[in-house]
Order: C-alpha cells, then structure tokens, then sequence
C-alpha cells in the first residue's frame, strides 16, 4: 500500500546558474524593480516586457542592462526562456502566460498567485561570496525574518563560518571605529571572526576581543617589547611573523587606520615583505566623536568646511606640519586629535593669528562609549576648563560655531 502525497510537498532548492541566458520579465513597476537587480547580478540576459516601468527599471534599460519592450504580453514570449517573473497587474494576463511557461516547460515565477507558480523566490542575502537564501513555504515574512538573522550573522561574525578551500593568509588593516563595538564595519567584523592573530591597539573597540573564539591570540600591541623607539618596528616584524607562518592576521586599530593611524607604515612594511594586505577603512573618532555628542561638523549657514589636525606636536615644534597661522583664518570647523595636553598652546596661537577668542569649543573625551562625557568652552577658557575638569585622553576637541548649533535650534 503507497502512502498518500503530501499535501503540499516543500519546494526542492537549486541555484540556477543564469549567466548569458535568457530571462523574461512581464511588468514593469515594483515587484520587478525589487527582483531585477538579483537577476543582472547573476549575469542573465533580461528580456522586460511592459508598456510602462518605474523610473529605476527605466534607468536600468537606458544603461543598457536589460532590453525593454514597451508593450504588453504575447502569446510566443515565453519561447526560448530560461526562467520568467510574471508581475503584471493584469491577473489574466498572468495566468495565460504562466500557462505558456508550463507548456513550454520554463520555471516560472508568478507575483500574484504563488500556488499558480511553478517555482518560488526565496528571501535571498549575501554576504562575503556567501549566498543564504530562505524558503519557508507560502510564508515568505518568515523567509526574510530567518534569511535576515542569518546574514547579519555571517557579516558581524556571531555566525561562525570560517573559509577552508579559499582562504588566503595575510594581514587585514582593520579600522575599528571611534570605540562603541557596534561601529566597526560589517566587513571588519567578519574579519575578526574568521582571524587566527588579532593585533590590537589600546584605542580599538575593546569590548570586541571578548568575543574571539578561544583560539584566537590577541597581541597587545601596546606591551609589544624593544621599547618606544622600536615599538613600530616591533608591530611590523610581529604582523609578519604571523602572516609568514600562515595565519590569518588582523591588526585592529582604532578609528580609521589611515587617520593619523601609521596604516599606511604598515601597510608598506607589509608589501615590502610579500604579505597580502587588505584594508578596511574604519568611521573616523573625526567625525563620529562629534556627532555622537551632538556636534555636527559642518552645518548649512555656519560652516562649510571642516579641517581635521593632529595635535600631537605644539605649534611651535619644528617637526610640526600642520599651518597654524592659516588654520586661525579659516572660518569654518576645526576637529582637533591628540590635543589634549598641547591644547594651551594650540588655543593661544590660534588667538594670536587671528581666530575669536570667543569661538565655542567642545571637548569630548571618550567618545561613543559609556564613559563618554562633554566639556564645553571657548577658546580662551578651554585650557583652563581641561585642567579644572580632568580631561584625559583620548579625546576630540572641536572649535567653531558649529559646537552651539544643537542650543541655538532649541532656543528658537
């Protein structure tokens, strides 16, 4: 005795490989526009049939990505189809095309009536080379939900997932954000989960390295031996050590690597050795400082500019690079890095060249991070607020009108 059918029998999951081969589109308007950009990725040759199209399908068909013809279905179109979406808003006109699809044996797609269609479109996302895609029957909110939860997995890397066959050893230059774990990139957290090494600067998101799995070595770059003056060479000689042995390395720093971040030395020293490296741009404490602390760096009517300086050296070191006197003419932001301590100095030749004393500055220390807290000046009275109320490093300091933008808005 056969058992009975199942009722409703699960979809069978295949990746069709549509490069070069033809695929129909019917309509033009939403569904379309949503479905033809997975369609042009994966290299098929999109025939789209409709008399009218969203202005993006209109875009995609001038930039010669696909060919439209402005007119509605006819029975033959289905000839010589590899796969066809049919979303119309004509519910006849879907039937009798994906009758067309049936005779002709082409897997089709309907938008209107999914038991009516042969083949079904799973919640798809990608991440690294890796597609997900979700089939959850007639259900496909709960396709997007479990596809959703799967790709923010692998792109954090909460989702362990690690390469085997095509897996490169190198040094990834990995920027990671101004110190809120939440702000590094997606891309440079997933190349923290699949690393071997993680070499971290004391300004990385800390909170990040609790998470490595168990065999992972963290190297504290700052504790690297041989002393301040060899401390970069040490970080170079390190990364290849590892590198040449094999190992995935991630050199984490804090901010943007090439942001007064030394990337770009390592990225060189690392060439020079024949190591592949990749590098991960990172948001900038610059930018990001700021405006977790209400600051916009730039604001329409109060700057258009916005010039970011390293304050590591004073004004008047002969090593210094920076054109204070030009800075003092400026009108618009300045965001100041590794100030803290110069600052006096920074305040009083940016004065003597001209700049309003008078000019709001904010000093935030922390920034983006629970210990986050603001100390609001000018510049003649910052030196003296640093000193009264214990600021430390790290901190970004910013000078300009910009700083007193969020009380002027309340005022009103």
């Amino acid at each position: 005795m056969s058992a009975a059918p199942h009722p409703d029998p699960p979809a069978y999951p295949v990746g069709l490989r549509l490069a070069g081969r033809r695929v129909l589109v019917l309509g033009g308007g939403t569904v379309a526009q949503r479905r033809l950009p997975a369609l042009l990725a994966a290299g098929a040759a999109v025939d789209l049939i409709a008399p009218a199209v969203t202005p993006s399908v209109q875009a995609m068909a001038e930039a010669g990505e696909l060919r439209w013809q402005r007119r509605g279905y006819r029975p033959g179109d289905l000839a010589g189809a590899w796969y066809a979406l049919v979303a119309t808003d004509d519910p006849e006109v879907n039937a009798a095309a994906s009758a067309e699809a049936e005779r002709e044996r082409v897997w089709c797609v309907r938008s209107d009536d999914a038991g009516a269609a042969t083949a079904w479109t799973p919640a798809t996302g990608r991440s690294d080379g890796v597609t997900v895609a979700v089939l959850t029957g007639r259900d496909p909110r709960r396709s997007a939900a479990v596809r959703d939860a799967v790709v923010e997995g692998l792109r954090e890397g909460t989702l362990g997932a690690p390469r085997h066959r095509d897996r490169t050893p190198g040094v990834a230059l990995v920027g990671g954000g101004p110190g809120d774990p939440d702000l590094i990139t997606v891309r440079g957290r997933r190349l923290l989960a699949e690393a071997d090494v993680v070499v971290a600067d004391r300004l990385g998101p800390r909170d990040l390295l609790d998470e490595l799995p168990a065999h992972v070595e963290v190297i504290d770059a700052a504790k690297i031996p041989y002393g301040r003056a060899m401390a970069q060479e040490a970080i170079h000689a390190t990364l290849i050590e590892h590198a040449r042995a094999g190992r995935a390395v991630v050199r984490l720093k804090g901010g943007d690597p090439y942001v007064f971040g030394r990337g770009m030395e390592e990225a060189r020293a690392l060439a020079a050795a024949g190591i592949p490296v990749t590098v991960v741009p990172g948001v900038t404490s610059a930018i990001s400082v700021p405006g977790a602390a209400g600051i916009p760096v730039t604001h329409r009517g109060v700057a258009h500019e916005f010039t970011v300086v390293s304050g590591h050296l004073a004004p008047d070191h002969p090593d210094s690079l920076v054109d204070w006197p030009g800075l003092a003419r400026l009108r618009g932001t300045l965001v100041l890095l590794m100030a803290v301590e110069r600052m006096p100095a920074i305040a009083a030749t940016l004065i003597a060249h001209g700049r309003d004393p008078r000019t709001p500055v904010a000093v935030v220390q922390d920034g983006t991070t629970a210990a986050q807290r603001r100390t609001d000046a000018t510049l003649a009275t910052v030196a003296e607020r640093i000193a009264a109320d214990g600021v430390r490093p790290p901190a970004v300091i910013v000078v300009g009108e910009v700083v007193t933008v969020a009380e002027r808005d309340q005022d009103r």
